[in-house]
């Protein structure tokens, strides 16, 4: 929960988490201007530790002050705007028209959910206010059928209309009662309630904490009666299409949170009038968990019969139907509390009035800032974009590249962003010697000829067309200089296998950041020099393994370390420094932890962190697994078969564990075991995709295979190669994935993901079997 300072509301205060606290300057990464009470007298700021702050003021004056006071960081980096402050002063509708992401949007680059998340968050929706808080449509309108499909359009909801208005009836209701409203001091209004409002928040998250402890501060000390609590998905629908006090929309967490749904906390929550105890909230038939639940949302969302109408939806909620003539005739209208500008201090003539009014504001719903004048601009078709994407590769393998030495590639790192000057694949091989690898995104198949061919590194030339090229510094081997500049230092401890959980690269491949060392640091290499930038002491035994969190181009990161002494530390990387942080993150100083975290009886064997959710995993060799915030409190512990050799962690917060490198399980991010395989293959390295739907795994007996996160599935598995594979990775476009090899070969396959897309797969041309008949390696030639 964050921290809303505003002295009127002293309720809320009991929620705040940090409310004497400090806040480094240096570490401020976005500052919006925010309304609290439909007047721009607020701000919220974004952390690097993606933690948010908002805070409101006694005036607009001094909201400007304030932000003349700290730093030019405008909105952040996600958004395609100066960071400045006259940024962060911008009005929702200036963010919106100078912003790149609607066209982002339009060609495809972002999803449905990321494009609403920003339109939320430009338009003044915050999760640190209950009276603001992001709005989602609904969209799927069948809550009864065993099985959903999402190919039939009778499933989805009419996105052009209101959900007070999705039948003719209601729709003529609510037109009556506007066409007939007769007041002096009240304008006409459709619905005299919101899509939006606090209660209606609480009502879906109150068997999370802190909303149940302020859902029953909202109900004088209780839980709201049975028969009004959300107890159902049908029944909650259901009432939206009959209940003349009820059009409200969603929240995000429909999409990605299924604790949501469940009463973990065993509250006691009453009987409803018909006797049946209210506990977990019932789904539709067509789901078998809350996460099944959250997964077929949430690929309902990015549909195609989402996208093609998810515009006209923007239209109501941000757009030109919101307020006005248009807003009465898409029966739109709202009580007119609601708006922004329609409060000012002359409305009251005493101080009770002016209550009155805000409490109005804070408990009955606020309608966004409005974003647009006109019509949104339509989302293109997928066939527009690629009329070709589904048309199948007669070849798997597009090609293999070695260098002279053969030294396992243990570790590889796909950095080929379209947005970088040079994409890069880094490669680190077991003797420290890593790669600059060139990667080449304009490449596609069909470019050139066959090309599943040999490439040798000192004919930089090559025969044909190909995505990869090698580094040039290591393309002649007869020269040792170029080895200098490409050695990561001194030799790791001889009690470490060095493997693929020993590195970790800034997403520019400016550095790599390495673990191992006899001397219990870990170290910054510079890519270009071979210079070791920074070394980091902060363990008492040699560093086992190390991990960053998701992080966009340039941009600040946690960087995690496990060691041998059993602790976790998680540290903070300044992109732009280009430094593991001091305490201030102010330049020159010593590195600082971030946390220590502590639970631990064995060797950190794996990590992964994420910042998005505030959460550090750690694996250790007894099978331990322990989930800890960033800020070091511990959530929840798992006891394993085996050692934790990989974990990895999807964006919907769907954890895969590999135990003894044979046992693949999935967990929740509150522990709870979702699906568990047990593999004939040795896996030696796991990556997950950056959409988070598929897992990509090398084993020892040569083989890449494809996985889907949820439900745990194996998809394909590519052709055995005559080496184990020691490292994989996937470029940023999913076109291709990569492998390194034990025989110190990369290999490059070609992937299509959408195969396996529910709403695509049917498209291709070809058929495709789950695994491919096995073809004969080519050797690559030295």
């Amino acid at each position: 929960m964050g921290n809303l300072i505003e002295m009127k509301s002293h309720w809320v205060l009991r929620y705040c988490e940090a409310l004497h606290a400090r806040w480094n300057l240096q570490e401020i990464r976005a500052i919006f201007l925010r309304r609290y009470l439909l007047q721009n007298t607020a701000l919220e700021m974004f952390l690097a530790s993606r933690t948010a702050i908002m805070f409101a003021f006694d005036s607009e004056e001094t909201v400007k002050r304030v932000v003349y006071q700290l730093p030019r960081v405008g909105v952040g980096v996600k958004y395609g705007l100066p960071q400045s402050r006259k940024t962060s002063l911008m009005t929702p509708r200036q963010l919106f028209k100078h912003s790149d992401m609607c066209v982002k949007w339009q060609k495809r680059e972002i999803s449905n959910f990321d494009y609403l998340m920003f339109l939320n968050t430009v338009a003044g929706r915050t999760f640190n206010d209950l009276s603001q808080y992001p709005v989602f449509p609904w969209i799927l309108t069948n809550y009864t059928s065993d099985t959903l499909d999402l190919s039939v359009a009778s499933n989805f909801r009419d996105l052009s209309k209101p959900i007070g208005a999705l039948s003719e009836a209601r729709r003529k209701f609510f037109n009556d009662r506007y066409t007939s409203w007769d007041d002096d001091q009240v304008p006409a209004f459709h619905y005299g309630t919101h899509y939006s409002t606090p209660a209606f928040t609480l009502n879906w998250l109150f068997r999370l904490e802190p909303f149940a402890s302020m859902f029953i501060n909202l109900h004088d000390g209780k839980f709201d009666h049975p028969d009004r609590i959300t107890h159902s998905i049908k029944d909650s629908w259901d009432r939206c299409q009959r209940d003349s006090h009820d059009v409200k929309e969603l929240i995000p967490e429909l999409f990605y949170l299924p604790e949501m749904f469940r009463n973990s906390s065993k509250f006691n929550l009453g009987r409803r009038a018909d006797g049946t105890p209210v506990d977990d909230v019932i789904l539709p038939p067509w789901a078998e968990s809350p996460e099944h639940f959250v997964l077929m949302h949430r690929q309902a969302l990015e549909s195609d019969l989402v996208s093609c109408q998810l515009n006209q939806w923007i239209d109501l909620i941000f757009g030109y139907k919101q307020r006005g003539a248009e807003a009465v005739r898409a029966t739109n209208v709202f009580y007119h509390l609601t708006y922004e500008g329609t409060v000012t201090p002359k409305m009251a003539e005493t101080p009770g009035q002016m209550a009155a009014i805000e409490q109005q504001i804070l408990s009955f719903g606020q309608t966004p800032s409005q974003l647009l004048a006109e019509a949104h601009p339509p989302r293109h078709s997928i066939m527009s974009m690629a009329p070709t994407m589904f048309r199948r590769h007669d070849d798997d393998l597009c090609m293999m590249m070695k260098y002279i030495s053969n030294s396992p590639v243990v570790y590889l790192a796909a950095n080929t962003f379209h947005q970088l000057p040079q994409p890069t694949v880094v490669g680190v091989a077991q003797n420290l010697v890593f790669s600059l690898n060139k990667w080449d995104n304009s490449y596609s198949y069909g470019a050139s000829q066959r090309s599943a061919l040999s490439m040798d590194p000192s004919n930089a030339e090559g025969q044909v067309s190909l995505p990869l090229t090698a580094d040039p510094q290591l393309a002649t081997a007869a020269s040792t200089t170029p080895i200098a500049r490409r050695h990561l230092g001194d030799a790791f401890d001889q009690r470490l296998t060095v493997q693929c959980s020993n590195f970790v690269t800034t997403t520019d491949s400016k550095y790599i950041f390495a673990c191992g060392y006899p001397d219990y640091s870990f170290r910054i290499v510079d890519t270009d020099s071979g210079r070791v930038r920074q070394a980091v002491y902060g363990h008492g035994d040699v560093v086992t393994c190390i991990a960053r969190s998701e992080t966009s181009l340039f941009s600040d990161c946690y960087v995690v370390t496990g060691s041998m002494d059993c602790t976790v530390v998680l540290w903070h990387w300044n992109g732009t420094t280009g430094f593991i942080a001091g305490e201030y993150n102010q330049p020159g100083e010593v590195p600082s932890p971030r946390s220590i975290l502590t639970g631990h009886e064995a060797s950190i064997s794996s990590l992964c962190v994420s910042a998005e959710h505030g959460l550090v995993v750690s694996g250790c060799e007894d099978g331990v697994i322990l989930i800890h915030t960033t800020s070091s409190d511990l959530l929840r512990r798992i006891r394993g078969h085996g050692m934790v050799t990989q974990l990895s962690m999807s964006r919907e917060c769907i954890l895969l564990a590999l135990f003894d490198s044979k046992r693949m399980v999935t967990y929740s991010s509150t522990a709870r075991k979702l699906n568990e395989i047990l593999v004939d293959d040795k896996i030696e390295c796991v990556t997950v995709t950056r959409d988070g739907e598929f897992a990509v795994t090398g084993a020892i007996n040569g083989r890449i295979t494809i996985w889907r996160m949820f439900p745990l599935t194996k998809l394909y598995t590519y052709q055995p190669l005559n080496s184990a594979v020691r490292s994989v990775a996937v470029v940023a476009s999913h076109r291709f994935i990569l492998g390194g090899l034990d025989s110190g070969a990369i290999v490059v396959f070609n992937a299509d993901f959408n195969r396996w897309h529910y709403e695509y797969k049917h498209r291709y041309i070809q058929n495709s079997s789950a695994t491919r008949p096995s073809q004969p390696s080519p050797s690559p030639q030295k």
